[in-house]
């Protein structure tokens, strides 16, 4: 609650009975539990298949379209702020509207606008339909989180988000092994036309099988003022904020990776595209593994918040190891050190997103698609920027890469230290209750 003890919108300040407000979840978990995965995860993993399987291809398109490297990086950029952007829009709308209609409208226009991108011309028309892209594929990602927090609670969460990065880090795992097998059979045009077919796949599946899980007597009934004065309620708590850039700065050093890494391994260490496609691959499987370690073994045995913040002080050593290899302190290295580094970052990610994104919903009761929106928002946005950044010094240097990782890194547990001020919390979260006297989250069944 903020200084002064004031209700905010969108922040609970009391427990409601168990009959009205969580008495549908265990019903809506057992029905649809495992199916709720599996499309859940299918939604969430929207963003690394929109770009991890166009990532082995990112030289090839420089060269085709004949555009620089930053110039190419602007695809991704687009493509991130497009999804930072829509999350705004869908957010409130599936709080006032449900979750299925703007789901479908959504994954509709990502379809097309994928296509599009198969067919673009330019690199100026690329970058705007990945805009699109975005804008539209935004609707999975953020529904997705909404949808998490219409059935699950407190520890019930944190578990179903490690879960969830099971199902959705199978994405990223595979979708750069694709994209690398992709381009040994056809060009970079082709990775878009897959990534339709997975689009048209997707979308049917929701329609089918996914139920609505906003009951109509629960959905807010204002309009565009009412979301912003729900979302700037939702600001006005410190510790939701906090959770909020703890995490958005935290994915942009992992969206530094992403953009970067493609010229870092390829064209500065002469690896192929099929080589950076594994340890791509292998990184993705370090966040799963951590992830699962985090659902399975961690939550409800170690404070979350103890936990994010080891996982922020290990993001901040590898990008301290990796700025240090980069500039040459330990002289000429090679592949490997590199590619460990890169690794322990990407492993530690698997504690550090989902836990940041658990502890701010866990002071959410109501909105939660606003709230979603707005996690979602700030991560895209901040890693938006981290993009072109990572190429501000051309292709034949790692030094811009590890340096924006590194201040991310360092941001972030600013954030997170100051805002979020862990050392007064009373360890309750562990119990599915983080700070309940102050910020009212709803008592788990």
């Amino acid at each position: 609650m903020p200084e002064g003890g004031a209700p905010i919108p969108g922040v609970s300040h009391t427990t409601e009975t168990k009959t009205h407000q969580l008495g549908r979840a265990p019903r809506a978990q057992r029905r649809t539990g495992l199916l709720v995965i599996l499309v859940l995860g299918g939604l969430t993993a929207t963003p690394p298949l929109a770009m991890d399987m166009y990532l082995p291809a990112l030289p090839e398109v420089t060269r085709s379209l004949h555009a620089s490297a930053a110039t190419v990086q602007l695809t991704l950029t687009a493509c991130l702020a497009g999804m930072a952007l829509g999350q705004l829009v869908v957010g409130p709308m599936s709080d006032r509207w449900g979750r299925r209609r703007p789901l479908l409208a959504g994954l509709a226009v990502y379809v097309v606008a994928t296509a599009l991108c198969a067919l673009a011309p330019t690199v100026e028309l690329l970058v705007a339909f990945r805009l699109a892209q975005g804008l539209a594929g935004a609707a999975g990602i953020v529904i997705a989180r909404a949808v998490a927090r219409d059935l699950y609670d407190g520890v019930a969460m944190a578990r179903f988000f490690s879960t969830l990065m099971l199902v959705s880090g199978v994405a990223p795992v595979v979708a750069p092994l694709i994209g690398g097998q992709v381009l040994r059979v056809t060009d970079w045009r082709g990775v878009f036309v897959v990534l339709v077919v997975v689009g048209v796949l997707l979308t049917a599946l929701v329609a089918a099988r996914l139920p609505e899980t906003l009951p109509a007597p629960e959905r807010r009934s204002g309009g565009v003022g009412e979301a912003l004065r729900s979302m700037r309620g939702l600001l006005a708590d410190l510790p939701f904020t906090g959770y909020l850039l703890t995490g958005g700065f935290a994915f942009a050093a992992l969206f530094a990776y992403i953009s970067a890494s493609p010229f870092v391994v390829q064209e500065i260490y002469g690896a192929s595209p099929q080589t950076f496609s594994l340890l791509f691959g292998v990184n993705s499987v370090g966040l799963v593994a951590v992830g699962q370690l985090n659902g399975k073994v961690l939550v409800g045995r170690v404070r979350l918040d103890l936990v994010l913040a080891v996982g922020l002080t290990i993001v901040v050593l590898a990008s301290t190891s990796l700025l240090l290899m980069a500039a040459g302190v330990f002289g000429e290295v090679g592949l490997g050190p590199v590619a460990a580094a890169l690794f322990v970052l990407m492993s530690a990610m698997g504690v550090t997103l989902p836990n940041a994104q658990t502890l701010a919903l866990m002071r959410v009761r109501h909105s939660a698609g606003s709230a979603s929106a707005l996690l979602g928002t700030s991560s895209f946005l901040i890693g938006a920027i981290a993009s072109p950044l990572v190429g501000i010094a051309g292709e034949d240097t790692a030094v811009p890469m590890a340096v924006v990782q590194l201040v991310a890194a360092l941001v972030a547990l600013a954030c997170f230290v100051v805002m979020c001020r862990p050392w007064t919390t009373t360890g309750a979260e562990d119990e599915g209750a983080p700070a309940r006297a102050a910020s009212g989250v709803r008592e788990e069944s």
